[in-house]
């Protein structure tokens, strides 16, 4: 059986590991930058092992952080700051 790909693509990313800690949880995050996601960024949480796809629009939908990470409102709301802050 022959594998049909779609893509298989190599490119230099740029990645940043992030750990703070907020007044309800402590995130750990691995932010990948690259060209395939059209400007937005791959957040990975670390702790949960979830990711998504983010653009600044994106942080700003509601619900969109907490379906993402399976988290509460006020659970990813220090989330969003920083996304937001780290988007601007």
């Amino acid at each position: 059986m022959e594998r049909f790909f779609l893509y298989d693509d190599v490119e230099d990313t740029k990645t940043r590991f992030v750990a703070f800690a907020g007044e309800k949880l402590r995130y750990d995050l691995a932010i990948l930058q690259s060209t395939r996601f059209f400007g937005k960024v791959l957040v990975l949480d670390i702790q949960t092992n979830r990711f998504a796809i983010i653009g600044p629009d994106d942080v700003q939908e509601p619900g969109y952080l907490e379906a993402a990470y399976h988290r509460t409102e006020a659970e990813t709301v220090e989330l969003r700051e920083y996304l937001t802050e780290l988007m601007a």
